[in-house]
């Protein structure tokens, strides 16, 4: 019984200490500076808070992990950021948006309403990116990476990205298809549930229908699912059809799907799709069968011709040893225009940064110079890359 009395009171001792400290006003030290515990609370006011929404699992999960390679190295190349002549840590708060809508908006409601992030970055995917902005807006602004959708930043005076918007790569892939593969007759493979694959196939229709004269240039249209593992039906149609192309833009894993069971039945026709392909996942699950894949992307090591692209592929190269995706780099970019704008705000407010960001002109970054239109868009050039002895070769550069 003695030793549990003991026990009781050096628990009440201890209760007491702690109530006592925590109700202790911040004191001077001896020296004249602030104690440990007032210095402690005054650093965690001196952070500014980058929110990052991604697809870190989920059937999204590569292009996300990779955006957030970007981020992270551009964030510590560059920690800090100076406000009203104090200097801020830059604090990235990363979430799994989990390749889903649901979860995309739920992630961007964590961020605004418990994290109280200044500006958000993100996400892959414009689906993704469409859920995510309809809870920032008119709160927090967000800056889109790799998401070309239209409809992202469409209305959305809060929403911004730094990358082209599908209306360009439609033309661009519809040009590549008339004027390099000399096709005259498509068949369009899309992601059905996909905002990007659907949207970005209604622009190469358009365009191709306009390159071509013919209304009937489009000799089918086939959907599939999110997920789905075997296109047989599509390719039977296909093969049908005889086109002199197929455009199938989509969700890496299920493009590759699909070129590699075209090849398995016979169907040599030239596959052209859009930026989503860039990923190491597209030709380790197509291996051999994806080989001479075209599609526009966003980003050439061969075009890196600014301080900022060779400090982010020098860099890039110190820590992962390898070369960087396209959507990698545009991750960077994003995070520079965020603090970019931050700075020339002067102030942690959102409502001051999105005004900042809405004015960025002529800003040079790893993939190129960021300039913002009315509707928040940047105006870059495109690349087309193909894929060669397993891997992404350069082809050629389109300027808008």
């Amino acid at each position: 019984m003695k030793q549990i009395s003991k026990i009781v009171c050096l628990a009440l001792l201890a209760a007491s200490l702690v109530f006592a400290l925590s109700g202790c006003p911040a004191k001077k030290t001896a020296e004249g500076g602030e104690s440990q515990l007032a210095a402690g609370a005054h650093a965690a006011e001196d952070v500014i808070k980058i929110g990052v929404f991604q697809p870190m699992t989920g059937a999204n999960a590569a292009g996300g992990a990779m955006e957030v390679e970007g981020i992270t190295l551009a964030n510590e190349l560059n920690p800090t950021v100076a406000v009203g002549g104090k200097t801020y840590k830059v604090e990235l708060v990363i979430v799994d948006n989990k390749s889903d809508k649901v979860e995309a908006a739920n992630a961007v409601q964590r961020l605004v309403d418990r994290d109280k992030v200044n500006v958000i970055l993100g996400s892959w995917g414009s689906s993704l990116s469409m859920s995510g902005g309809e809870v920032s807006r008119d709160r927090v602004p967000a800056i889109g990476l790799s998401c070309t959708n239209p409809l992202v930043t469409a209305g959305n005076d809060w929403y911004f990205r730094v990358c082209f918007i599908d209306p360009f790569q439609g033309t661009v892939m519809a040009n590549y298809a008339y004027n390099d593969l000399g096709a005259r007759t498509a068949v369009i493979v899309q992601e059905v549930a996909n905002d990007y694959s659907v949207g970005l196939a209604k622009f190469f229709v358009d365009n191709f229908i306009r390159l071509t004269g013919n209304p009937n240039a489009i000799l089918a249209t086939v959907n599939y699912n999110t997920g789905d593992l075997d296109f047989s039906a599509q390719l039977t149609t296909i093969r049908a059809r005889n086109p002199d192309v197929i455009f199938a833009p989509g969700n890496y894993t299920e493009s590759a799907l699909v070129m590699k069971q075209a090849r398995e039945l016979g169907i040599n026709t030239p596959i052209i799709g859009g930026d989503t392909w860039e990923t190491p996942e597209f030709i380790d699950v197509g291996r051999e069968r994806v080989e001479g894949a075209v599609f526009s992307t966003f980003f050439a090591a061969e075009y890196a011709g600014s301080p900022e692209a060779q400090t982010f592929l020098s860099e890039y190269a110190k820590r992962y040893n390898k070369e960087p995706a396209a959507v990698t780099a545009l991750g960077y970019d994003g995070y520079l225009v965020a603090l970019d704008a931050i700075k020339r705000a002067d102030s942690t407010d959102p409502a001051k940064i999105r005004d900042a960001i809405a004015e960025t002109e002529d800003f040079v970054g790893a993939t190129g110079i960021v300039t913002l239109d009315d509707n928040g868009d940047a105006t870059k050039s495109a690349y087309i890359k193909a894929v060669e002895n397993g891997k992404f070769v350069f082809r050629t550069i389109v300027h808008p």
